[in-house]
């Protein structure tokens, strides 16, 4: 389809709930192809619906494609649900397409088990470790309006926004 305009933080679409996704339908397939695009594009490894500025429960990842055999693998999440997190967790430095240059360290739960629908609305349930189960706590952050930033002190969040601020939305 098309490759969008990622949204910058604190754009107001990336601060706020997204909806569940209620028809699966040819739009929605066309936003997963837009989402793909752009992520591909950028590139990422993850790339939620509020990114591109569309309010719905939906993102793609691929953890594998940037490694050396360069193969694709995309998985689709819509309206994805936490059914559990490990008590167990493991501090990842991580980025943003929304947040461009800005990394830092997070702490998350190191498994997860996740329930989630494809795009032909059937409904999967599985357990994610390592890598994989960071990424999609990161992105269904953005599924709430939540981005890594906020997992550090007030002091440190608001230099970044404003550096973001400075150099992306003025």
């Amino acid at each position: 389809m098309a490759v969008k305009r990622i949204l910058i933080y604190p754009e107001d679409c990336l601060k706020q709930v997204a909806k569940p996704v209620k028809v699966f339908d040819d739009g929605l397939k066309d936003l997963v192809q837009d989402l793909l695009d752009t992520m591909y594009d950028a590139p990422g490894v993850g790339l939620a619906a509020p990114q591109i500025g569309v309010s719905l429960r939906v993102a793609v990842t691929d953890v594998d494609w940037r490694s050396e055999d360069g193969i694709k693998n995309h998985q689709v999440w819509i309206n994805p649900e936490f059914l559990w997190k490990s008590d167990e967790t493991e501090v990842t430095e991580e980025g943003c397409l929304s947040l461009p240059e800005i990394y830092g360290d997070v702490e998350r739960p190191s498994a997860v088990r996740l329930r989630w629908y494809d795009l032909e609305g059937k409904q999967h349930e599985e357990d994610f470790t390592g890598f994989q189960a960071v990424a999609l706590q990161h992105e269904f952050d953005h599924l709430d309006g939540k981005v890594f930033i906020d997992y550090f002190s007030r002091l440190k969040r608001n230099m970044i926004i404003k550096k973001l601020k400075k150099k992306y939305l003025s």
